[in-house]
């Protein structure tokens, strides 16, 4: 097994669930939850408290399969920290490198879910996750990780850059998933990408950063920047190559979902959990799929994390 750093966000995600009042009506080319009327006071049916974040979600992954994991990460000390802090425990995962911000409240997200079509909406405080500069990448020093997961640092360029140089430096492999503030800034990322060993985007992503539109030249386009390059495309599955195969890849079983939040951060994980465990580059996609449908079949962005023992089935995947 190996040691893996995760850095990104920590977050409680707050659930309000109902069955009728966040139904989506649909205006145009967009939709909106039409029973909640300004003023009003509606009954949901439930609450369920959560923890997720980017860099929490993935933790959790890499702990189930069985490596060392280290959270990098900003909270606070308040109920929401703490909420972050059971659930580290209780997988596993090394907190030592938490930072606790003062005068800031742990990023928190309330999520309007609608129980029947799964359908959400997403309101988010930010708070300690809104910043990572104080966050040392010397530590990497200390900790001498095999791997560097990185997901979105809300567009923090300069932290970004201080972690790839350091994990570079040492030899550690970096896997990389950037953000939508990242992608804003596409002259500085596109420098950055030559320290990145494994790049996970969707499609909509792989084109804001290369020209292109079918999934095979975005996918040659991107491995100029790096060698290992997975890009998704929701329901039609995606594809990835490592600069000697090249899969084209469905969705590992078709679920009814009941919550898509954290469907990104299991696939990207869950491949790196299955690569840095030994397991085949084809092996590797088939895991994080399977992950990726596992988490959405359940409440919250983690819950349904699997573990390294899980017995797959075959899934549509082809190699071009």
């Amino acid at each position: 097994m190996a040691r893996i750093v995760s850095l990104g966000s920590a977050l409680q995600d707050v659930y309000l669930i109902d069955h009728d009042d966040l139904i989506p009506t649909e205006i145009g080319e967009e939709a909106i939850f039409g029973k909640v009327l300004v003023g009003s006071k509606v009954d949901i049916d439930r609450i369920s408290y959560e923890v997720g974040g980017g860099g929490v979600n993935s933790a959790i992954t890499f702990a189930r399969y069985g490596h060392e994991i280290i959270l990098m990460a900003n909270i606070s000390r308040d109920p929401g920290g703490s909420a972050v802090t059971r659930v580290l425990a209780r997988e596993g995962i090394d907190d030592s490198y938490l930072g606790f911000l003062e005068r800031k409240t742990t990023g928190t997200s309330v999520i309007l879910l609608d129980s029947k079509s799964g359908e959400r909406t997403i309101l988010t405080c930010r708070g300690a996750s809104e910043q990572f500069g104080n966050l040392a990448e010397t530590d990497l020093k200390l900790i001498k990780p095999d791997w560097l997961y990185v997901t979105t640092l809300r567009g923090d360029m300069e932290t970004l850059e201080r972690f790839f140089k350091q994990a570079h430096s040492m030899g550690t492999k970096i896997m990389f998933n950037p953000g939508v503030r990242e992608l804003e800034q596409i002259p500085h990322l596109t420098k950055l990408l030559k320290y990145v060993d494994i790049l996970n985007v969707n499609k909509r992503e792989a084109a804001e950063i290369v020209p292109g539109a079918m999934l095979t030249e975005l996918l040659y386009r991107l491995q100029n920047y790096v060698d290992t390059v997975i890009i998704t495309d929701g329901a039609m599955g995606g594809i990835a190559g490592d600069g000697k195969e090249v899969y084209r890849f469905g969705i590992y079983e078709d679920k009814k979902i009941r919550d898509a939040t954290g469907a990104g951060d299991a696939f990207g994980s869950g491949f790196l959990a299955a690569k840095a465990g030994g397991r085949s580059f084809r092996s590797a996609l088939i895991f994080a799929s399977a992950n990726s449908t596992a988490v959405v079949a359940e409440l919250g962005a983690n819950r349904g994390i699997l573990t390294k023992e899980v017995r797959l089935h075959p899934m549509p995947i082809q190699k071009l």
